[in-house]
């Protein structure tokens, strides 16, 4: 029985193995997850609606207040009759009130702060859209680090299998007396470090995984294997925008300069409302008073209904009121110089977005030509190191060259392949990086 619940226990695991191999994302199915779940951006979108309901309540400044009230008193010894005379009995009245209160003009207050909340709600969906694209480039990143890992993982291996060949045609070089033994103990020596580097190269893919199911919020339990897309082919004549033509563009469209930019919007608006606490302040008001007591009598000593007392009780009003503010301990005026001074450290912040954008951009396009220009170097050498080893095999087999020069060719061989794979990632990652600065989206 013990036997058999293990061999069912086995069937499962490889079964849920099976269906994990099958999982199969490609970049924008993991760029549309991460904008789904990642923490960062929700909380940005909650920020977002914040805002939302500061503009919504703004607006609703404008309306009336209308409130309304009761109370029920019981009323013990001397109290007020009905007649404007005083008597000693216990009594229960109630009484209720209903007043409105509406800003009839303040300064423009009331508008400004509309028009501030607003750029206050773009800001925050700017920030939000910044955000998204923050983590776009990330899962772009992360994608690329995992296409360039399986390749390194795919080199080590190529070099394992072509060691194997090498032993298997050396031992027998060996068993005809062709070649020394010690020529075969190295190349075997040389495949047991090949075979510790596809380990390694195959740590640093399960790394690169890691890495990207962090950054979807993913346990690294629920496994999937990324689709390998067609890459772009680099070309030698490859162009790539001016870093200014690309900056001029980027500054009209990058969500964290339109930020900065209602930001700073948001604080003259701020000048504007603190400006408007200097002039008077005009509201309209109306209010509605009626009582009933139980003990109300009329001269004839008949108790009066409570239909007869809500018609004799009531009382309402309307009117105006004109606010002059005379002074206030300069408290309006130290607000208005502290909002100017918050409109020019936001022109500051302003600037200093601008030129951190126009250093990444330039950052961006440094490195991507310089990653071109490694990319055709690199080229050039795996060419030049696969004619090269290929000869030096050759050699070998014949015993022209000893066992440390094949291995020394061989190994000259895998670093070229390596950093070739390296430059073209990075080349592709740069350019990417500046397509998204001109305002196209990244795709692969």
């Amino acid at each position: 029985m013990k036997r058999l619940f293990q061999l069912t226990a086995l069937l499962v695991l490889i079964f849920s193995g099976a269906v994990n191999a099958q999982q199969s994302w490609d970049l924008q199915r993991c760029v549309d997850y991460a904008l789904e779940n990642n923490i960062r951006i929700q909380q940005q979108d909650i920020n977002s609606q914040y805002y939302e309901n500061e503009l919504q309540q703004a607006k609703n400044n404008r309306l009336p207040s209308v409130n309304g009230g009761l109370s029920n008193s019981f009323n013990f010894g001397r109290s007020l009759q009905y007649d404007n005379t005083y008597a000693n009995y216990n009594s229960n009245q109630t009484g209720g009130s209903l007043s409105a209160n509406m800003t009839l003009w303040n300064g423009f207050i009331l508008q400004k702060s509309i028009t501030k909340a607003d750029l206050d709600l773009k800001a925050a969906l700017a920030d939000l859209q910044k955000a998204k694209d923050d983590i776009s480039l990330y899962i772009v990143a992360a994608y690329l680090e995992i296409l360039f890992a399986e390749e390194l993982v795919q080199v080590a291996d190529a070099q394992t299998e072509v060691t194997k060949l090498q032993i298997e045609r050396t031992g027998k070089l060996v068993d005809a007396g062709s070649l020394a033994k010690g020529s075969l103990l190295e190349i075997e020596a040389q495949l047991a470090r090949e075979e510790l580097d596809l380990v390694n190269q195959q740590n640093s893919l399960q790394l690169a995984y890691l890495n990207l199911y962090q950054l979807l919020e993913l346990p690294s339990t629920e496994q999937f294997k990324i689709e390998k897309p067609v890459l772009p082919v680099v070309k030698a004549n490859g162009s790539l925008l001016n870093s200014m033509e690309v900056f001029r563009q980027a500054v009209n469209l990058r969500p964290e300069i339109k930020s900065a930019e209602y930001r700073l919007g948001s604080y003259q608006e701020q000048v504007a409302i603190a400006k408007g606490s200097l002039y008077p302040t005009l509201t309209f008001g109306a209010d509605y008073y009626n009582s009933y007591n139980n003990k109300y009598e009329d001269f004839n000593g008949d108790k009066i209904s409570l239909n007869d007392q809500l018609k004799n009780n009531e009382r309402y009003g309307l009117g105006v009121n004109l606010s002059i503010p005379i002074f206030n301990k300069g408290q309006v005026r130290t607000q208005i110089k502290n909002a100017e001074l918050q409109v020019i450290n936001q022109e500051y912040e302003l600037q200093n977005t601008k030129n951190v954008l126009r250093k990444d951009i330039e950052q961006a396009y440094t490195n991507a030509v310089a990653a071109l220009k490694k990319y055709m170097a690199s080229n050039k050498a795996v060419e030049s190191m696969q004619e090269a080893f290929r000869y030096t095999e050759e050699k070998f087999n014949v015993g022209m060259v000893n066992t440390v020069e094949y291995n020394q060719s061989k190994n000259n061989l895998t670093k070229a392949q390596s950093d070739l794979s390296q430059a073209k990632y990075d080349y592709i990652f740069r350019t990417k990086i500046l397509d998204f600065y001109n305002g196209i989206p990244i795709q692969l």
